[in-house]
């Protein structure tokens, strides 16, 4: 009798609205606005309500995408081990897939924080094609059935869901 080879769940959340007008000294360290930070918070509690906390988590180094992962997790009230990473700071979708890649076996749902278009690229090359978009704040979940993090290849995984926090925030429901 075979075994039903495990499932990894990979959430892709981009990082919240930043401010573009700050005195930010680079790209790199601009903050979340007051928008951004409510749009955090309502994806940090839609993950808790549903029960899909990530079990580890690897953010971008950049300011906004630091942010956002602190600012989503205690609104969720979630906590699991964090890795920042500079290779998720101006990238590409074939090097995010290495990141992936080198994740623990043990590991089952993991987020990862980051940015356009990587995180669009990266959605579509993982579930096999399709034009998708990341709005700030975004995230999604893709179901990959594979032995472990390191057999993750493009055209692999499910789309299981994508949600926009304009729909959560507006209407206030968290």
């Amino acid at each position: 009798m075979t075994q039903p080879v495990p499932t990894k769940r990979l959430l892709l959340f981009r990082h919240a609205k930043s401010d573009w007008g700050t005195a930010a000294e680079n790209d790199h360290a601009r903050p979340l606005t007051k928008r951004g930070i409510a749009a955090a918070q309502a994806m940090g509690r839609i993950l808790a309500a549903s029960g899909q906390m990530p079990d580890r988590v690897v953010t971008s180094s950049a300011v906004r995408a630091k942010t956002t992962l602190e600012v989503a997790r205690a609104a969720g009230k979630w906590k699991c081990p964090t890795e920042i990473s500079d290779a998720l700071y101006a990238t590409d979708a074939s090097a995010v897939l290495e990141e992936i890649r080198a994740l623990p076996k043990s590991a089952t749902t993991v987020l990862f924080v980051g940015h356009e278009p990587t995180w669009s690229e990266l959605a579509s090359f993982l579930i096999g094609g399709g034009n998708l978009r990341f709005p700030t704040a975004a995230l999604a979940r893709i179901d990959l059935v594979v032995p472990g993090w390191h057999a993750v290849t493009f055209g692999r995984g499910e789309l299981v869901w994508l949600l926009q926090p304009k729909f959560f925030t507006k209407g206030k429901f968290l």
